[in-house]
């Protein structure tokens, strides 16, 4: 595998996942600023899918990047509607679609390991 894309690959995985822990750091770090209010989950659905851009680049199956994005935000936008009470109209819709894209994205990866 190509060395800069190995590296471009950790470092949005890394990214990422300061973007989905430390939301409010990175934006001070990056931007001058701390991310506040709707930024922080927005931040964080940005982390996770920087996490899911490294994991495809990696090497094995790019659909395993796209496996981890959609599982992962599946999860968090359930998340900000029971436990934060964000309640925008598109949260749920996006949250089931996310959700069945994810059981088809884990029988697609299940059919690459039988094959």
């Amino acid at each position: 595998m190509n060395k800069v894309l190995s590296f471009a690959a950790v470092a949005e995985a890394v990214t990422g996942l300061a973007l989905l822990v430390v939301p409010s750091l990175v934006g001070q770090l990056l931007l001058g600023q701390q991310l506040t209010g709707i930024a922080e989950p927005v931040a964080r659905v940005a982390g996770i899918a920087l996490i899911g851009l490294g994991v495809a680049c990696w090497p094995g199956p790019p659909l395993l990047g796209m496996l981890i994005y959609s599982a992962l935000v599946t999860l968090y936008l359930a998340y900000l509607g029971v436990a934060e009470g964000l309640t925008g109209v598109l949260l749920w819709p996006a949250a089931v679609l996310h959700a069945i894209l994810t059981a088809l994205l884990i029988r697609d990866v299940a059919g690459m390991r039988r094959d």
